[in-house]
């Protein structure tokens, strides 16, 4: 996963893939899980206003409830080695859906990423799940939930160089590591003004170069370096340092579920059903699930 900035990074594939129904997909939960869920360190958490009416509001009358997604941006939706489609937002979608009881209407179609707005505009599918950013632009031409994921930005230092909280008062005499163009690079010199930083061309480098200790650490992304932190490049050298930093003006405001501008009142059902989805622990269980070390 590349350093997000409002809208990941995808390989346009040429055509719609396939249509699951949820059902379908009911026994593939929890098998294709890139890592072994497990216990973590600290509360996890939580995006997801749960101050919502706990009156479900009423489901409009829909023949069926499709949503889109792609398959190229993991953890979140994207093809195992079988070819099946899973995936965070995969889950996700099948806990809506048991929330509010319609399993049978449910569906998945799996599309290029490049196609998801244009299909959902000529009525090819009722939301999107597929990480469409949530920006001005978007919001004139689509209603949205709430926020149910935020990506954070990190620091990574070695294991015997870690910096203390809070990292603004201890960042004197220290070089952090940047990827060049990166909104966490914009993020750190608006937040750690004066910091001593250097720019890198390739994110690679610079964890090599935290590694050796050219660096003292680097500052990115949160979650793909949740998963380096795993790799074997990283080779167990290095943890999480303070954190997590997170700014709707540098990083966006998030995973959203995308639907028809003129469609509100799924939106507020949508809503309704990711609080209880929160409130019955299934959004904990699916983090721990996709997320070996915590980014957040």
């Amino acid at each position: 996963m590349d350093e997000p900035t409002n809208k990941p990074k995808r390989e346009i594939l040429a055509r719609a893939l396939k249509v699951w129904t949820i059902l379908a997909l009911a026994g593939l939960v929890g098998a294709a899980a890139p890592g072994q869920a497990r216990a973590q360190d600290g509360e996890l958490p939580n995006f997801i206003d749960q101050r919502q009416r706990s009156t479900q509001p009423k489901l409009p009358d829909l023949q069926r409830l499709r949503f889109l997604t792609a398959t190229d941006y993991p953890p979140f939706n994207f093809l195992d080695d079988r070819g099946r489609l899973v995936g965070f937002n995969v889950d996700l979608t099948r806990a809506i859906c048991e929330e509010l009881n319609i399993l049978p209407i449910c569906q998945v179609e799996a599309l290029a990423f490049g196609e998801l707005a244009d299909t959902l505009r000529g009525g090819g599918g009722e939301a999107i799940i597929a990480g469409l950013a949530v920006n001005p632009q978007t919001r004139n031409e689509f209603a949205f939930t709430q926020s149910y994921l935020r990506f954070p930005a990190r620091f990574v230092t070695r294991k015997d160089r870690m910096i203390e909280a809070p990292a603004a008062e201890n960042l004197q005499g220290k070089t952090v590591g940047l990827l060049q163009g990166s909104a966490q690079a914009a993020m750190f010199d608006a937040f750690f003004p004066g910091a001593a930083s250097r720019r890198f061309e390739d994110r690679s480098q610079a964890l090599e170069a935290v590694k050796s200790g050219e660096v003292d650490a680097y500052f990115g992304d949160g979650v793909s370096l949740s998963f380096w932190l795993e790799s074997e490049p990283a080779e167990g050298c290095c943890a999480f340092s303070d954190g997590p930093f997170l700014s709707d003006q540098y990083l966006g405001e998030g995973l959203a579920i995308a639907v028809p501008a003129d469609d509100r009142e799924l939106a507020r059902v949508l809503d309704y059903a990711l609080v209880q989805v929160v409130e019955s622990g299934k959004f904990s269980e699916l983090l721990l699930r996709y997320f070996p070390v915590d980014p957040w």
